[in-house]
C-alpha cells in the first residue's frame, strides 16, 4: 500500500497494558470502527513507568493476534528496541505479521530505553552510543532482508552471509518507522533509513528544533525529507465542556491543571485539540497518534476520531 506523502492519518497508540486479551481486542476493533487509520503496540517487557508486576503482553505475539482480528486499519509496532532481538529475527517476525495482516504492517525500531526487563531478565543493555550503532546496522539489515534476494552484511554488531528471508513481506515496500527524540544520531538514522520518523511533540518550540535537525540530516545524507512521513505520538484529554472535563474519571484527571498540561499535549475541547494539532500539521506532521493509557478514556478516543480528525484532514487538504 502506497500512502500519499500529504495524507493525514490519525491513529491510536494502544500499548498492551490493558490487562487482558479481551480488553486489547476491544480497543483495536473499536479504533477500526471509529475510522482510525493506524493502531500500534510498543515492544516493552516491563515498562519502567508502571509497577514492576503490571500486566504487559509480549509485543510481536500480541500484534500478530490483533492483526488477525482486524480488517482495514494499519497495524504497527512503535517501536521494537534493537536490544531484544537480532535484526534478522525482527525481519522474519515482521514479514510473518505482514502476511497475517494482509499487508497492513508498519514496523518501527528504536535504540531502546528504560525497561525493568533488562534487570529482571538479565538482558544486556549497552550504553547509548553502542545501541545507536546497533540501530543503524539493524535498519540496513531489515531493509535488505525485506527487499533483496540475498543479504551479506558484515558490521560491527551483526554479520549475515548470503542470508535469505522467505516469504518476503506481502507489501512490496514494508514501511520502516524509526522512533526517537535524539537530534544528533536518531534523527540522522531516520533521515537515512526511515519511511516514517516518529517523535514526541512536547511543545511546538521543542518539536521545531527536532524537525530542523532532521531536515539538516536529510540534506547531509542526500535524501528528500518529503519522502519521510513525520509522525507524533501525543496524549490528550478531550471533553464536550469544561464542566464535563472536571467530572472525568480520576484515573485520567490525577494531578493539578498544570500537571495535566505537562502530561497531555491537549486538555480541553475538540476545538482546543484541533488548534493544538494544527500547529504541528503546519510543520509537516501527517501522522497523529493518540497514546491511550489504561483504563481507556473512551470519550477522548471517540471525540478525536469524530470531531478532531475530520477537521484536521480538511484543514490540510484545503491548505
Amino acid at each position: 500500500m502506497t500512502i500519499h506523502a500529504d495524507t493525514v492519518r490519525f491513529g491510536v497508540h494502544s500499548g498492551q497494558l490493558h490487562g487482558s486479551w479481551e480488553a486489547s481486542l476491544e480497543l483495536w476493533q473499536a479504533a477500526e470502527e471509529l475510522g482510525y487509520d493506524w493502531i500500534s503496540l510498543f515492544d516493552f517487557l516491563r515498562p519502567h513507568a508502571y509497577a514492576p508486576d503490571w500486566p504487559c503482553f509480549e509485543g510481536p505475539t500480541l500484534l500478530a493476534g490483533l492483526a488477525a482480528r482486524t480488517n482495514r486499519i494499519r497495524c504497527a509496532m512503535l517501536v521494537s528496541p534493537i536490544t531484544w532481538r537480532h535484526p534478522a529475527i525482527m525481519a522474519n517476525i515482521a514479514s510473518t505479521i505482514d502476511h497475517i495482516s494482509g499487508g497492513r504492517l508498519e514496523f518501527g525500531v528504536g535504540a531502546g530505553g528504560t525497561d525493568r526487563g533488562y534487570r529482571q531478565y538479565g538482558i544486556p543493555f549497552p550504553e547509548g552510543r553502542v545501541r545507536l550503532n546497533m540501530l543503524e546496522e539493524a535498519c540496513t539489515v531489515l531493509r535488505s532482508l525485506w527487499d533483496e534476494d540475498s543479504t551479506t552484511f558484515h558490521g560491527t554488531h551483526y554479520r549475515l552471509d548470503d542470508a535469505r528471508l522467505a516469504p518476503k513481506p506481502l507489501q512490496a515496500h514494508l514501511p520502516l518507522v524509526v522512533g526517537g527524540d535524539g537530534v544528533r544520531r536518531t534523527a540522522r538514522i531516520a533521515a537515512r533509513h526511515a519511511d516514517t520518523w516518529n517523535a514526541l511533540p512536547v511543545s511546538p518550540e521543542v518539536y521545531r528544533g527536532k524537525l530542523d535537525a532532521f531536515l539538516k540530516h536529510c540534506g547531509e545524507v542526500g535524501r528528500d525529507p518529503g519522502v519521510v512521513r513525520k509522525s507524533i505520538t501525543f496524549r490528550a484529554v478531550v471533553g464536550d465542556s469544561p464542566a464535563e472535563l472536571r467530572h472525568r474519571s480520576p484515573a485520567q484527571m490525577a494531578g493539578t491543571p498544570d500537571d495535566l498540561r505537562r502530561q497531555y499535549l491537549s486538555f480541553g475541547s475538540p476545538d482546543d485539540c484541533f488548534d493544538t494539532l494544527k500547529v504541528y500539521a503546519d510543520m509537516g506532521v501527517r501522522d497523529f497518534l493518540l497514546a491511550v493509557k489504561a483504563p481507556v478514556d473512551w470519550k477522548t478516543v471517540t471525540l478525536v476520531a469524530e470531531q478532531v480528525a475530520p477537521r484536521l484532514r480538511a484543514y490540510v487538504a484545503g491548505g
